[in-house]
């Protein structure tokens, strides 16, 4: 008879974790011993770089991206299924913010397929954190800094850059992709409370969100930390364009809200079951 896979300890400590976090309320927190993060200063980067380097970098990382990921499908240690709604995102005209739940390292190339499967005019660019672009070492950092990332940072004047970025890039017809929960809970199946700033940018740069959500599924196969593979089945909605009659603020809520009410039947159509979260104890 086969023995079940021994569950990897650290894994366990992060389920346990997220569901402590979920008690106390603390969606926008990651639960993964991340690097430290070193500061983004505005000289460390040059947003939207089409120079010939930066161009070579980029071809270098999306191939070293794409047969990765390619092998990681193929070992069935990420298992995609077939996109739902990708006409949505075909049919947006000119540039969009893409919203999507953070639940694995490599969930921006599903998106990423989700995207080429979508036939959008452009580039998808993908938000990511400060740390993620400066504290990752190798081939993994090599593809946070090339891999048409736009990172976010603490310092006001790099920020202050990445907001002229990303106006570029809406401008310029392209998509940006960004995790409006604000942070990643391995394998979560719940939409987590939105955060305003993916919102924020669409409305002043008067373009709409497509929001997408990826439900997932436990495979037949086993992952190395001993838990069940997940079958990841992304969903994406139609897209919701900025009201002008409303101020900037109520717009942005707007959006915010029927982001979270797309995310939220989309769990419970697939799942069959009603949005709840795990609450503290009363005394």
């Amino acid at each position: 008879m086969k023995q079940a896979r021994i569950q990897d300890p650290y894994r366990v400590s992060i389920y346990e974790k997220i569901a402590r976090y979920e008690r106390e309320g603390r969606f926008d927190e990651d639960v993964e011993d991340d690097p430290p993060t070193k500061p983004l200063l505005p000289e460390d980067i040059e947003y939207l770089d089409r120079s010939f380097p930066a161009r070579c970098r980029r071809t270098a990382a999306f191939a070293g991206a794409y047969l990765f990921f390619g092998i990681q499908v193929l070992t069935h240690q990420v298992i995609v299924k077939p996109a739902e709604g990708t006409e949505h995102l075909g049919a947006v005209q000119g540039g969009a913010v893409i919203t999507c739940n953070h639940f694995h390292p490599m969930d921006s190339f599903i998106m990423e397929l989700v995207y080429n499967a979508s036939h959008h005019k452009g580039r998808m660019y993908r938000v990511i954190r400060e740390g993620n672009y400066t504290s990752f070492p190798g081939f993994y950092g090599f593809l946070m800094r090339n891999c048409n990332t736009l990172p976010l940072s603490a310092n006001l004047n790099t920020m202050k850059k990445f907001l002229r970025a990303t106006e570029q890039a809406l401008a310029d017809g392209n998509c940006v992709l960004i995790y409006p929960e604000q942070s990643l809970w391995w394998n979560y199946r719940k939409p987590k409370p939105l955060k305003p700033g993916a919102f924020d940018i669409a409305v002043k740069n008067g373009v709409p969100v497509v929001p997408c959500f990826i439900t997932m599924t436990d495979s037949k196969y086993t992952g190395a930390d001993g838990f069940p593979v997940q079958e990841y089945t992304p969903h994406v909605g139609a897209p919701i364009y900025p009201d002008p009659s409303l101020s900037r603020a109520a717009a942005r809520d707007r959006l915010r809200k029927q982001t979270q009410a797309f995310c939220q039947e989309v769990y419970e159509r697939v799942y069959g079951v009603p949005l709840s979260y795990d609450q503290p104890e009363q005394a």
